[in-house]
């Protein structure tokens, strides 16, 4: 690796724009067509990656939040954006097309690659930020696609507990991601309303009291569900839960991905290691890493989680696990459990043997059946 400042233009980020006319090609052109945006997101950029190779470059974790300002002006454009093109399809759909029932869904379901990876994904950044508006912006992303308990989640549960029973979304070894998903939808939402639920607790006030943020995702969810109800009908709130669904996919798959088999040591009496970048895969792809603003560089963004997404570093493979691939082809691996098997579990076994080769028994790592991280 070596030493370099941020690119010199923000440019490759802004690729994700992409991924609006390839949507409206689909509505505009039907057939297979619809199939635009999925082929742009996940097999445009993965081929970008074979061509570009990886970028093991480090920028300066100094560089001022003024000097960033074209970076961060991405994430929060984008929001606007989203809305205009979803409810706008939604409108285009029920009022304009002539579209059959399967190409409405192939649409919608490119709708929903685009609000998954890049709205979530830039949901994801908003929401780590300090400032007040860009955790609003990260609100209305997710309000999009229904799942805004997912701040909570992120921030309280995913980020304190990764890599111990306490936390649903890290994947267990063997555990495939048709078992993995039902599991995470569920356990992810109770666990965030509980923490929120503790968070007033300490502070002796009630669950229902109006700080609890569930009021603000449960009303902002309601008014895009109306809202979608009230351009398309029936219809276009079909079309607007078909989207969300899809996002819903991408998020959690990306879930699984990033750190599956991956368990913190556990120190005893409820106790364990500290977060370290070997507690989530990395992966360097250049391509990739432009259209997820740099999500793939997931070990640091663990380490220091307050770190904006242009700074984040990577890691050398004694330093952290690596992805052989970028997370679209990691994704369609994970579909089908045998090759994501075949692909990742000789990986997992090599990082128990560097890491913790003091460990001879894994049982209650895989089975999660360690005690629960003292809160």
């Amino acid at each position: 690796m070596t030493k370099a400042q941020p690119p010199k233009t923000p440019l490759p980020y802004w690729l994700s724009l992409l991924l609006i006319p390839s949507v409206w090609i689909g509505a505009v052109l039907g057939g297979w067509w619809v199939l635009t945006t999925p082929l742009v997101a996940w097999y445009l950029f993965s081929g970008l990656d074979a061509i570009l190779g990886a970028n093991t470059n480090n920028p300066d974790t100094e560089v001022p939040d003024k000097d960033l300002y074209w970076y961060r002006a991405i994430t929060q454009i984008w929001v606007p954006l989203q809305w205009v093109n979803l409810f706008g399809l939604i409108w285009y759909a029920t009022h304009v097309a002539t579209l059959g029932p399967w190409e409405l869904v192939g649409v919608f379901f490119g709708m929903g690659v685009m609000t998954g990876t890049v709205g979530i994904v830039y949901a994801h950044e908003l929401m780590h930020q300090r400032n007040r508006l860009e955790r609003w912006l990260g609100d209305m992303l997710m309000a999009m696609v229904l799942y805004s308990h997912f701040r909570s989640e992120h921030l309280l549960v995913h980020h304190r507990h990764v890599g111990t029973p306490r936390d649903p979304v890290t994947a267990r070894y063997n555990e495939g991601f048709h078992r993995f998903y039902p599991r995470v939808l569920w356990q992810s939402l109770v666990s965030s309303f509980r923490a929120e639920q503790a968070m007033l607790a300490r502070k002796q006030l009630p669950w229902h009291n109006r700080r609890n943020p569930f009021w603000r995702y449960w009303a902002l969810q309601l008014a895009m569900l109306a809202l979608a109800f009230g351009i398309g009908g029936l219809l276009g709130l079909g079309l607007f839960v078909l989207q969300a669904g899809v996002a819903i996919w991408q998020l959690e798959i990306v879930n699984y991905v990033e750190h599956y088999g991956l368990t913190r040591k556990h120190l005893g009496d409820g106790k364990y290691e500290h977060v370290l970048p070997r507690h989530s895969w990395n992966a360097d792809h250049t391509a990739t890493n432009w259209l997820l603003i740099n999500l793939q560089r997931h070990s640091d963004h663990h380490y220091k989680p307050d770190r904006r997404f242009p700074l984040l570093q990577t890691y050398t493979a004694e330093d952290a696990p690596q992805l052989p691939y970028g997370y679209p082809l990691m994704t369609m691996a994970a579909m089908a459990p045998p090759i994501w098997r075949r692909v990742m579990n000789p990986r997992v076994r090599a990082w128990r043997k560097t890491y913790y080769p003091e460990i001879t028994d894994w049982t209650p790592y895989n089975k999660a059946t360690n005690p629960a991280p003292r809160t």
